[in-house]
């Protein structure tokens, strides 16, 4: 299983697709009792109109057209109650439901074929996501990973945030990343970037080579497609390094968000004497990137996170308490934290989520800690 959450749709969204199919037939229900039961005066009949209309939202073009017909066949059975004669009000109103009828159908058409567009392209996203944002193993040579990603656009599976995790000759290197601005601009250079650390990650020689690769990665495509939104944006990035036989933790910070380090109740964030610029704008400043190196032992948890969680807001306009909050999860087993930091994030945002989320917590499980078999298997070798 990949080490993710993500908000999934829950049971509301079924029953409002069970209370649309059922509407068409409650309208019917309703119009027939009303007309019967009041006087001869009052007549409701016109109403029936609308369950042929509301079939369109939910139902197939068959359905949609049965369900006109039975309001058709409603309205002559009350016309037939109520000893009405044939006449031209009586033709024009089943003429007025035919219309209506057909009318539904052919929207129920378009509907479908829209609906079969969009699995088309939802199952197109899915295959870019996997390409772009590859899931994450559950566990990757020491430690567990444990990931929290929503895009901020509706419906989208990928925003600006990125991230990456690789084993490779002698460690773990990590990748946490946030594009600036959104859309399908920040999207193509999150991958970009993505592509730069894939093809360098094995090669560098630290953390400052693997950053000076993401700079030049960036760099070159920029110079290939110039009208490229991706020549113009920048990315803050944090790099991890986790080697073997070291209980230590290397990390570099492009004008990202100090991650926090977690050793039981106690959380502090990585303090980085000299960050270095954001990538893209390394040009603007000459600098050498300074690798910060911290402990980082069995039983320790270190958060990677960028500002969609850090900088939402609540109504007084407070940003989200993370690092207080992380203290009061210190018991948490680290797989129940992406899920208990996004309903955390919901419930606080004045506005819910209005920017892309990504928080990535690296665990080193403390000593006798019991991992499952399969995952482990899963999340040992390199990607």
């Amino acid at each position: 299983m990949p080490a993710g959450h993500q908000a999934r749709p829950g049971s509301a969204t079924r029953t409002q697709f069970n209370l649309g199919r059922a509407l068409p037939f409650l309208v019917l229900v309703l119009t027939f009792v009303t007309d019967l039961t009041t006087s001869d005066r009052e007549r409701f009949e016109r109403f029936l109109v609308a369950a042929p209309a509301l079939a369109a939202v939910t139902w197939s073009v068959r359905g949609t057209l049965g369900i006109g017909l039975l309001a058709m066949g409603a309205r002559l059975l009350l016309g037939a109650i109520r000893n009405d004669v044939l006449t031209l009000e009586l033709l024009a109103s089943e003429a007025v439901l035919a219309v209506v009828t057909l009318a539904s159908a052919w929207v129920s058409r378009t509907r479908i074929r829209y609906e079969q567009d969009m699995r088309e392209l939802s199952a197109v996203a899915e295959v870019v996501q996997r390409v772009v944002l590859r899931p994450l193993p559950a566990h990757l040579g020491r430690y567990d990973l444990h990931l929290l990603y929503v895009a901020a656009a509706a419906k989208a599976r990928i925003g600006g945030d990125f991230y990456e995790a690789v084993r490779v000759h002698g460690a773990v290197r990590v990748m946490l990343g946030d594009v600036q601005g959104k859309g399908l601009g920040a999207v193509e250079t999150a991958s970009v970037l993505l592509g730069s650390f894939r093809a360098a990650v094995n090669d560098a020689h630290d953390l400052a080579d693997l950053a000076d690769r993401l700079e030049e990665g960036l760099a070159r495509y920029g110079a290939w497609y110039p009208d490229s939104d991706a020549a113009e944006r920048f990315a803050t990035v944090v790099l991890v390094e986790l080697p073997d036989g070291r209980d230590i933790a290397r990390l570099l910070s492009c004008g990202h968000p100090a991650p926090l380090l977690q050793r039981g109740a106690a959380v502090e964030q990585v303090r980085f004497a000299d960050p270095s610029l954001p990538v893209n704008l390394a040009g603007l400043h000459v600098s050498r990137h300074r690798i910060e190196e911290v402990p980082f032992q069995p039983g320790d948890r270190l958060l990677l996170y960028t500002d969609g969680v850090s900088e939402t807001r609540d109504r007084a306009g407070d940003f989200y308490p993370l690092e207080e909050r992380l203290r009061g999860w210190a018991a948490e087993p680290g797989g129940n934290l992406p899920e208990i930091l996004h309903r955390d994030l919901t419930r606080y945002g004045a506005a819910g989520l209005d920017d892309d989320v990504a928080a990535l917590l690296v665990a080193y499980p403390a000593e006798g800690t019991e991992r499952a078999p399969a995952e482990e298997a899963a999340g040992t070798g390199s990607r």
